[in-house]
């Protein structure tokens, strides 16, 4: 196992990662790092959420950039506010005991735009955007991106199944130029070769982190054989036998959410839904809870789960098995990050076996029927 200062990262930077308790690297960081901190190269990553990008992507943006320069340098993309913000904040945690002084800002939906433009006035080295935000501040002319050299795009995958496509390739568009593309995602689908295809470089470095960590070695996999109308108690018992834990139940459907949280309620658990047409002030706060560990558990759809990172999930359970096989990995990585274990427990009816043999094959991943 390597050490920080062996891949090349400065020590005010690893006391910084010290303090956030990060004293070894990831297979990610391991693999990233040395070279996007000694290399000009545009590149593509292929990690799980919770295999420590931020550091991966982080450390090398930020050494990139010339305090002395008032223009923004670095511009990171990110599919929702949760996670733009929370790499805000531990780009601003990882520049503790650097001396030079380096400016980061967040623009992002549910929140005043006259703000963030206000924000963007002042001195700015990276921005960190969800895209639909940052499309809007381009076309008010609010954001000078002319002189970025790293563009990374984090979560990819993700952005593009949350129809932000032709948000990213007019921001691809318009930042063209000499600068350095930095890709990370999960999965590969169409969608992603077609981008690195057209807008990165064909030389561009590739790392992918163990195939079998795609989905994280420290999760175990489970399912359960029920019928629909039995899923609520069968629900009902994993719940109590787990109600020390925290965890996300997952639906495919937003009317699934709502009913499920109405009857979960009823009977007297923590849970609260995370849906589609929430305002963002109302999904702030039942993130705030669900982190803070007041809410024990939360029911999702896919989409409404983006973004969300909290540590010390114990289980996953998927009410139904989703329709994309890279929706499985997304919602299984929730839990089990940073080292701990978790479950992924899946509730099938009968005919869905077949599929639960496809994903083992898929993702080389091994389950275990319990009874219930």
């Amino acid at each position: 196992m390597s050490t920080f200062l062996e891949l090349g990262v400065s020590k005010p930077y690893i006391s910084a990662l010290k303090e956030l308790g990060i004293k070894f690297p990831t297979d990610i960081q391991e693999k990233t790092i040395p070279v996007l901190l000694n290399s000009k190269t545009d590149f593509i990553g292929l990690a799980q959420t919770g295999t420590g990008k931020t550091v991966a992507f982080g450390i090398p943006a930020l050494n990139s950039i010339d305090a002395t320069k008032p223009v923004i340098q670095a511009l990171i993309l990110a599919p929702t506010r949760e996670l733009a913000q929370q790499i805000k904040k531990q780009l601003f945690k990882f520049t503790k005991h650097i001396e030079s002084k380096i400016f980061v800002e967040g623009v992002y939906g549910g929140e005043k735009i006259e703000k963030q433009i206000y924000a963007l006035k002042r001195t700015t080295h990276v921005v960190v955007a969800t895209p639909g935000r940052l499309i809007d501040l381009i076309e008010r002319g609010e954001i000078n991106l002319k002189h970025i050299s790293t563009l990374i795009l984090d979560e990819a995958d993700e952005m593009l199944s949350m129809g932000f496509k032709q948000d990213l390739n007019r921001i691809l568009k318009y930042t063209k130029g000499e600068k350095n593309t930095w890709l990370f995602s999960a999965t590969m689908p169409e969608e992603i070769k077609k981008i690195i295809k057209t807008y990165m470089a064909s030389n561009a470095v590739k790392v992918e982190v163990n195939k079998n960590d795609l989905v994280n070695a420290n999760i175990t996999h489970q399912f359960i054989k029920t019928e629909v109308k039995d899923k609520v108690n069968l629900l009902i018992k994993l719940l109590e036998t787990r109600d020390s834990d925290r965890g996300i139940i997952f639906c495919r459907t937003k009317a699934g959410t709502q009913n499920l949280t109405k009857t979960l309620k009823e009977e007297g658990f923590s849970v609260e839904a995370l849906e589609g047409d929430m305002q963002q002030r109302e999904r702030d706060k039942v993130m705030r809870a669900f982190k803070k560990g007041t809410l024990q558990v939360l029911i999702s759809t896919d989409v409404s789960a983006r973004g969300i990172d909290v540590n010390n999930l114990g289980f996953i359970i998927h009410h139904q098995l989703p329709e994309k096989l890279e929706y499985y990995t997304h919602r299984s990585g929730r839990t089990a990050r940073a080292g701990k274990r978790g479950y992924s427990i899946a509730l099938i009816i009968p005919s869905e076996l077949q599929r639960i043999h496809e994903i083992q094959k898929e993702l080389n991943i091994k389950f275990i029927e319990i009874t219930s």
